[in-house]
């Protein structure tokens, strides 16, 4: 997971201004070499803000941020020949074939013509495009664009690899082969940041990760800690009829820790969801459906940051 004591990335006091608007309020965190570290939140949370600073495409508006021991305000240049990055939108060029994408993009970088056909050859293999490497990007599918965007991304070879929404809007077969090419390039001591909205997609992938909301750092660990310790290890899934509910005088709560109630449902958090679901039966308490689950990371995120949408 890690192969460094000293963090690649560290910020104190990070803040990111626009105008009077705070997106991104004094938030700490360190990133080591070799690992997954994930930043969760809804929508304007500061994510997105956070990402553009480490990669020095915003600049800090206050605190400190230093990126392999240097600081963006006065090192960019040298910061950005060792990064790769994701960006949430795919920026490829549609009018070049995909083997141009490459081989045109390793020129920034100085690469010479040889070493980008031979970095362009093993980049299409690892994420399996050898076969349209001819191709034009406008023909290919989302899946296949968000492939080659991350292939572009290793072309200068770097130590950090910033993906921001790496999977949004591809389908569950897309999404999987971009883990497994994920993981493999974390095998290999390459440390990812990644930013997502998907749950499942950050304890697949992240070692570490934070979550965000309104602009600060509600909570942080690993996705096994996060869980743990902020939530019951079990959720009770129930719904019951309206004639039932009016008769519960507090039932539910002796037989949970916590209640959220739903339109359709009611959770209740537990560490038994078998034997309260038993206690509710056993005081004459009628279910149209039960459910019993492990809690999980949508769990303690929903818990922390609230059901309401964010526009």
């Amino acid at each position: 997971m890690r192969n460094s004591t000293e963090p690649l990335i560290q910020a104190r006091g990070l803040t990111k201004k626009f105008g009077k608007f705070t997106a991104v309020d004094g938030i700490d965190f360190d990133v080591y070499g070799g690992e997954a570290f994930g930043f969760l939140g809804p929508n304007g949370a500061g994510k997105t803000s956070t990402m553009k600073m480490i990669g020095c495409a915003s600049p800090v508006s206050g605190g400190e941020l230093t990126v392999a021991g240097l600081s963006p305000k006065t090192h960019a240049p040298q910061i950005k020949a060792r990064i790769g990055v994701v960006p949430q939108l795919d920026n490829l060029d549609a009018e070049l074939t995909v083997r141009q994408n490459l081989e045109i993009y390793a020129r920034f970088f100085d690469i010479s013509k040889a070493e980008a056909r031979k970095r362009t050859d093993e980049l299409l293999d690892f994420v399996q495009l050898s076969d349209k490497s001819e191709s034009e990007v406008e023909s290919l599918s989302g899946g296949m664009r968000r492939r080659l965007t991350i292939a572009r991304a290793l072309i200068n070879e770097p130590d950090l690899i910033l993906l921001d929404e790496p999977t949004t809007g591809l389908d569950p077969q897309a999404r999987h082969l971009l883990w497994e090419r994920l993981y493999r390039l974390k095998q290999k001591g390459v440390t990812l940041v990644i930013t997502t909205h998907y749950m499942d997609e950050a304890e697949q992938l992240c070692d570490r990760l934070v979550v965000m909301d309104k602009a600060k750092i509600v909570t942080q660990g690993t996705p096994r800690e996060l869980i743990d310790n902020s939530i019951s290890k079990e959720v009770l899934e129930l719904r019951i009829s309206d004639e039932q509910e009016a008769r519960l005088n507090g039932l539910l709560e002796e037989a949970s820790e916590r209640i959220e109630r739903l339109p359709d449902r009611f959770l209740l958090y537990t560490d038994d969801g078998e034997r309260s679901l038993a206690f509710l039966h056993s005081k004459g308490v009628e279910t149209v459906s039960a459910l019993v689950r492990r809690s999980t990371l949508e769990d303690v995120f929903l818990q922390v940051t609230g059901r309401t949408l964010v526009e």
